[in-house]
């Protein structure tokens, strides 16, 4: 805090801190218990990486590239491990305590552990005290690394943030992974029996130039389907996302993998008195949520730098920041993009929002050219084929917001958590009976029609089986290739297994089946990989309240009649936004956060489709058939403009093969 005044000071404001100082209730809160823990926190947002080999298989001048490469992700300072067996990489971006002594790699205190981290974690102070834990910095990082020499992998039950770190037994020559409950922060290994190695992006892992770059042709099919790759996958043979909520173990003996936090294990029995009693009543419910939310919110306030918030104006991001403001020692900051299409524009209801709240409101208005001219640098951001336009202006958000502030507050996993998408009332309608019965027929007549709205309906009622139901419904909202498209399209069809409905102990409703899918996949591997990425190139810290894993655990055992309410998505969300904002602000159609890619690719960026999806393009890399493309550019430059979706996974992923793979794939 010192630190953090000094700075004050130093900007020449002294005379407004003691003006300040000087107000009874200012010296009540600079002495109260919370404030102090509210300016005294470290936190840390970095990049990863190592590996393990008792063959010698990897060498120590391995690791400067590869900590160089996540340079983006802790432009302020860097170190590494090496003892012949384990290598351990870091970047640092320091949010407080500057000091050297706070730099990683971290050295238990009894000098057998050693650790990198990436992330935040909320409680850490609590920790420190319920466990008597004696501390040289003020970081939450010895923390964490303290716990784990006391407890070793149990230590991850206790904390609350987001985090992915290795830790080093020196001793054992044994390395441990941890990533956590939900899979905010990245964690990408390589494992081919023998070696090991890990890292926050692939990019770090590419590095190594003894790790084979061989495409993983089963998780195409998965990519046209859904826009993503869905973990443990990824587009590379031997290199895997560490699933979220889990912990591995890697030594001369092999590699041990267990889950310490799993969401199906988190659903209670119908029966369970918990669920009867507290979470379906919606007054004792609704107290309860907010509570969560508040606590959730002040946690991620922690900090001794500028925090804001990113606010499009929707449901998330507008609760998002009102419970920030209620709760803030501060002015908080928002900020939003503006889009020149109308059509694409929430800026005026952020801005609507913002007055209310009172905050101090930025908005950065996007060109089409500055869009446009991040599209070729989508693959390096992202490492791997990723569809998700949003990254466009996720990422000139994060760049505006970074300017001001260091740390972002967002409202991702409301849509997830509390029904917010039209899809799950699809999933509602299609095991009605009526649409179950006559799926066929009526896909038939609406495939007469001509509209995209009707087009959309036939292609939602034609899934080829209840067991893959949560992927086609997905993939048809999102309008990507179905998979009999599929089977048409690939020039060699191939897939990983279809999704199975997991066994829980009590049987979820279709709509909570759909959001399920979604807490599993969508979320992690889109949404949060798509604002980590973009986020951490400007190196801002991005905070994820409505992701607390406590909110979690509430969410999945809500009634669902509080979710989605009398034809009323998020119902029990609203109802506490209404308590700080006129519901009048929201009575409009839910809009996503979009870029008007349907009209770039008919003008400003049909160059991409004359270029990636050209024949000889096509050809060159024989993953899918030229024809089969030819029809759908064919249909679309006829009117059929709703083919982009579809068009714009084509560019994406062999915009990414020319990149990866210049030559050519085996």
């Amino acid at each position: 805090m010192i630190q953090g005044l000094a700075k004050f000071l130093r900007r020449g404001q002294a005379s407004h801190f003691f003006i300040l100082f000087s107000r009874p209730w200012f010296k009540a809160l600079f002495f109260h218990q919370s404030f102090n823990r509210l300016t005294q926190a470290y936190l840390l947002m970095c990049g990863i990486n190592g590996f393990f080999s008792g063959q010698g298989f990897f060498q120590e001048s391995q690791l400067g590239p590869m900590t160089e490469s996540l340079r983006h992700r802790g432009p302020d300072a860097g170190g590494h491990f090496f003892d012949g067996v384990c290598g351990l990489g870091h970047r640092r971006l320091s949010i407080l305590d500057l000091s050297e002594r706070a730099n990683q790699p971290m050295y238990a205190q009894n000098g057998r552990y050693v650790m990198v981290y990436n992330g935040e974690v909320y409680n850490y102070e609590e920790l420190a005290r319920q466990l008597t834990i004696t501390r040289r910095t003020r970081s939450d990082s010895e923390v964490i690394l303290e716990l784990f020499a006391k407890e070793h992998y149990r230590f991850v039950y206790r904390l609350n943030g987001m985090f992915a770190l290795a830790i080093y037994d020196r001793q054992e020559q044994l390395l441990f992974l941890f990533r956590d409950r939900i899979g905010i922060k990245p964690l990408f290994y390589y494992w081919d029996e023998h070696h090991f190695a890990f890292a926050s992006e692939l990019k770090a892992l590419l590095t190594l130039p003894q790790l084979t770059k061989k495409l993983n042709r089963k998780v195409v099919a998965d990519f046209l389907q859904r826009g993503y790759i869905p973990a443990p996958a990824t587009i590379y043979e031997n290199i895997y996302k560490m699933p979220a909520g889990s912990w591995l173990r890697v030594g001369k003996e092999g590699l041990h993998q267990e889950k310490y936090w799993d969401l199906g294990e988190k659903i209670y029995a119908s029966d369970t008195q918990h669920r009867l009693n507290n979470l379906n009543h919606e007054p004792e419910a609704k107290k309860q949520l907010h509570k969560l939310l508040q606590n959730a919110v002040e946690y991620r306030l922690i900090s001794d730098v500028p925090v804001g918030v990113l606010l499009s104006g929707g449901i998330d991001s507008s609760l998002v920041a009102a419970l920030a403001t209620s709760v803030a020692t501060q002015k908080t900051k928002t900020f939003s993009v503006r889009f020149a299409e109308a059509a694409f524009n929430e800026a005026d209801y952020a801005q609507k929002v913002a007055e209310k709240l009172a905050t101090h409101h930025e908005e950065f208005t996007v060109t089409a050219q500055e869009a446009q001219a991040l599209i070729p640098q989508l693959a390096h951001f992202y490492d791997e084929p990723f569809a998700d336009s949003s990254a466009i202006p996720t990422y000139l958000v994060s760049k505006l917001a970074r300017q001001k502030v260091s740390v972002a507050l967002g409202g991702d996993g409301g849509d997830e958590l509390f029904f917010g998408y039209g899809m799950y009332q699809w999933a509602q309608r299609l095991h009605q009976g009526f649409w179950k019965n006559m799926r066929h027929p009526l896909a038939q007549t609406l495939g007469m029609l001509k509209s995209p709205r009707y087009q959309k309906a036939r292609r939602l009622l034609a899934y080829p089986s209840p067991h893959d139901l949560p992927a086609h419904i997905f993939s048809q909202e999102q309008q990507f290739f179905s998979r009999p498209e599929l089977n048409n399209l690939l020039a060699r069809p191939e897939s990983g297994p279809p999704y199975q409905n997991p066994v829980l102990k009590r049987v979820l409703n279709p709509m909570e089946q759909q959001a399920f899918f979604d807490l599993q996949y969508y979320l992690p591997d889109d949404l949060l990989t798509k604002v980590d990425r973009a986020s951490m190139q400007h190196a801002l810290e991005l905070r994820v309240p409505l992701l607390d894993h406590r909110v979690i655990e509430f969410a999945l055992n809500l009634h669902p009649n509080l979710k989605y309410h009398k034809g009323v998505s998020k119902y029990l969300l609203k109802q506490i936004l209404f308590d700080y904002l006129p519901k009048s602000l929201f009575e409009r159609p839910k809009q996503g956060f979009a870029i008007p890619l349907a009209q770039w690719l008919q003008k400003d960026l049909a160059y991409l489709l004359d270029d990636y999806l050209s024949p000889n393009t096509l050809k060159h890399y024989g993953l899918v058939k030229p024809e089969s493309v030819a029809d759908l550019l064919k249909k679309f430059r006829k009117g059929q403009v709703f083919y982009y979706h579809r068009l714009w996974l084509l560019v994406v992923l062999h915009q990414f093969l020319r990149e990866a793979f210049p030559q050519g794939i085996d």
